[in-house]
């Protein structure tokens, strides 16, 4: 028997969630880890790293297949796509400095829902602006007034 893999997608989905939480677990190794109680700075990076490693695991592993060694079965494998590696981390930097700048929550996120939608190559528009709208009300509703996260909304508020 060989083992084969069966999604290439899926494989390096897999590979990138494990690499992403070992980086997680890297860099806040310095960080007091605190318990579950009494949370430190650590604990919650470190802990969402575990689990990214094993969701990475899971869907990793459930990307390979155990094929006969006689069987001819020809894989076609798919294209890389070069423009969600370049969209999707350019929409965090923006994301990133509009938050920096102190454009406000409510713009940035919106900007950075739009930016996203731009890494697919049939980007449909409406579609877009009401998943970013609700998106972004979602998130204000969680993060600025469920657990009161200080964030300004606009440039303009408070």
């Amino acid at each position: 028997m060989q083992l084969r893999v069966k999604s290439p997608q899926d494989f390096w989905c897999g590979v990138f969630f494990i690499f992403l939480g070992a980086l997680a677990i890297y860099l806040s190794r310095d960080y007091q880890m605190g318990t579950a109680i009494s949370m430190g700075p650590g604990y919650f990076p470190t802990w969402l790293g575990a689990i990214s490693i094993v969701f990475g695991l899971v869907i990793g592993g459930l990307s390979f297949k155990v094929a006969p060694p006689d069987e001819k079965e020809r894989e076609q494998a798919s294209p890389w796509g070069l423009r969600p590696w370049l969209v999707l981390p350019l929409a965090l930097i923006v994301y990133a400095q509009m938050m920096e700048a102190e454009v406000g929550f409510v713009p940035s996120l919106f900007v950075l829902v739009i930016g996203c939608s731009l890494a697919h190559k049939d980007v449909h528009w409406l579609e877009t602006l009401v998943l970013a709208a609700c998106v972004t009300a979602g998130a204000v509703a969680i993060f600025h007034y469920g657990i009161d996260l200080p964030y300004r909304l606009f440039w303009w508020s408070e």
